[in-house]
């Protein structure tokens, strides 16, 4: 069934990297450019880049000294260094590691050093932080596949995870605007949090798409759709069946906060100033803001079912 810690790491290690750039990319097409160059909302980003580059780092190194001690049969604490050494320069993995590694200290160095140039600071973290999601298809059943089959299916699996990543990074980033002790820091924070949530549908939209349309693509190349019987006899196929299911309530929750709840905020912020019954624009956060954290559990369980059944083997053995 796995390694437990093995998949606690792999789990770890995809929520912080889309978190990485997905909230990177988030004030790029959410923000405004003086928005961007303002203390507020971009100092919240930057703080959470910064502890989850750091986080990254060390997660990913973690991963992979784990991954090693339990191809040697030894505890992490008595890995050997040439053995350790021959599977990073040796392996798809191995590389993976190397590439993620550095575009992690490449990320890191953005946010820490390029605050004065947001706007570019969050193009080479979003850039540097995708690169990093793009590594961890080497880990998985993309990473296996061969010929002219495994090209299709590692570029389906970079394009399904970096659209992942821009929806969780969004959900992130509205979570940290629309804080309680935040909200209402930021000048205009009511009405930069309607017109970014706004301005996301499209961006949402086109995440959407794109995660349906790899995860079929994935699908057809992992299991095939004359094997979908078989595969629901195994733990894999059942997880997957669990996946589904979250996406189908992200989903909803997603369509709830286009179709009603962003418009319900919307006409609040207009209506503030009057006795209409729409004029509660703490209620119509307080709404959104459950809704986002509903969203933000069923992401995260998302993660964990991929971090588990990515170990597995797709048909019963």
């Amino acid at each position: 069934m796995g390694d437990p810690v093995l998949i606690g790491i792999r789990f770890a290690l995809y929520a912080d990297l889309m978190l990485v750039a997905g909230l990177a990319a988030f004030p790029l097409y959410a923000l405004t450019r003086s928005e961007r160059l303002g203390p507020q909302p971009m100092a919240a980003i930057w703080r959470a880049e910064r502890w989850l580059c750091a986080a990254g780092l060390l997660l990913s190194a973690l991963g992979m000294g784990v991954l090693a001690a339990s191809m040697q049969g030894v505890g992490l604490l008595s890995l050997e260094f040439q053995p350790f050494w021959d599977l990073v320069r040796e392996t798809d993995v191995g590389w993976g590691w190397i590439y993620r590694s550095a575009a992690h200290l490449l990320a890191l160095a953005a946010a820490i050093w390029m605050t004065r140039w947001p706007t570019t600071a969050a193009a080479i973290v979003a850039a540097a932080g995708s690169v990093a999601v793009a590594t961890l298809v080497w880990s998985g059943h993309a990473g296996a596949t061969e010929g002219t089959a495994g090209t299709v299916h590692r570029i389906s699996d970079i394009l399904h995870m970096i659209a992942a990543a821009v929806w969780v990074g969004a959900i992130g980033a509205f979570l940290l605007l629309i804080s309680p002790q935040r909200i209402r820091e930021i000048p205009g924070g009511l009405s930069i949090t309607a017109r970014s949530l706004e301005q996301f549908s499209l961006v949402g939209t086109i995440c959407v798409l794109v995660i349906a349309a790899t995860g079929l693509i994935n699908s057809q190349l992992i299991v095939g759709v004359d094997n979908v019987g078989r595969s629901l006899g195994s733990p894999y196929g059942q997880l997957l069946l669990a996946k589904l299911a979250l996406f189908a309530l992200m989903l909803a929750l997603a369509a709830a906060n286009r179709w009603r709840l962003t418009p319900g905020l919307a006409a609040a912020i207009a209506n503030a100033d009057t006795e209409s019954v729409d004029a509660d624009p703490d209620r119509a956060i307080a709404a959104m803001r459950k809704s986002l954290v509903l969203e933000a559990a069923a992401a995260l369980s998302i993660l964990a079912l991929v971090a588990w059944f990515g170990t597995l083997e797709p048909f019963p053995v």
